[in-house]
């Protein structure tokens, strides 16, 4: 993965941006592509007020943008997308709560009403020791 494709988390705004259920659930989403309010609280099942506001605050902490508009029936939708494809965290406390946060969201996906047995979700984890400077 390309660096400029990771983002650090180091900011307060940041740590509080994450700090919501909310908002990890808006970021997976939005990591599966550019994706409108509407198209948003349709996936999250949520109102489009409260996607807005969560939205707000990712895109407050620079890990959500705006993506371009599309005019539609009269009115202007705007997409988001995820600032970077990947976050970083680099202490040891906050990635025990970022990998609780998303175990927490993987065990409460339902499963959705179809015949096929495929997970709603998949992890890929990958653990590496920094080089040394």
């Amino acid at each position: 993965m390309e660096e400029e494709d990771v983002a650090a988390v180091a900011t307060p705004q940041q740590f509080k941006a994450l700090g919501h259920p909310m908002r990890h659930r808006l970021l997976f989403a939005l990591g599966q592509g550019e994706a409108t309010i509407s198209q948003l609280a349709a996936t999250l099942g949520s109102n489009k007020g409260n996607i807005a506001h969560h939205l707000k605050v990712l895109t407050d902490a620079g890990l959500a943008l705006p993506a371009g508009t599309r005019q539609v029936r009269g009115g202007t939708e705007q997409y988001y997308r995820r600032a970077r494809r990947a976050l970083q965290f680099h202490d040891a406390a906050i990635t025990q709560v970022a990998f609780s946060a998303i175990a927490a969201e993987i065990a409460a996906a339902e499963q959705e009403d179809d015949d096929d047995d495929d997970p709603r979700y998949g992890l890929l984890l990958g653990l590496y020791q920094p080089g040394q400077p």
